[in-house]
């Protein structure tokens, strides 16, 4: 069976910095696109960023361009989204997705979902 399962999360202040991690399971890493969305409460769960299967190519939510960097070790099947200058707009549940092959923005096209890790961004 297919796991994907998000670490990293918790409380920060405004300003500073938390990476997440999303380690799969149960699929061949490498020929998956990897994603990250989010989903505040109250609203739908948005795009945030994308990782070809190769890590050669990448995409991001205007919301996140400069701050955020998503990145992927096929080693150990090990998606990450480093989250700099930190936003208490930021603050979400932070969901891992993986989409065979094509990288794709949108979020029913994925394939499989981890169950979220809270992000909570002080002001």
């Amino acid at each position: 069976q297919v796991q994907l399962v998000e670490s990293g999360g918790g409380l920060v202040q405004a300003g500073g910095s938390l990476r997440l991690s999303c380690v799969a399971s149960g699929l061949t890493f490498s020929s998956y696109a990897m994603g990250w969305f989010r989903q505040a409460p109250g609203k739908e769960r948005e795009f945030v960023t994308a990782i070809n299967w190769l890590g050669s190519s990448t995409y991001y939510a205007d919301s996140v361009k400069g701050r955020f960097t998503i990145s992927r070790d096929n080693a150990k099947n090990t998606v990450y989204l480093q989250m700099n200058s930190l936003k208490p707009e930021d603050t979400a549940g932070y969901y891992c997705a993986a989409r065979r092959l094509q990288l794709r923005l949108e979020r029913d096209s994925y394939d499989y979902w981890g169950r979220g890790i809270q992000v909570t961004v002080s002001s």
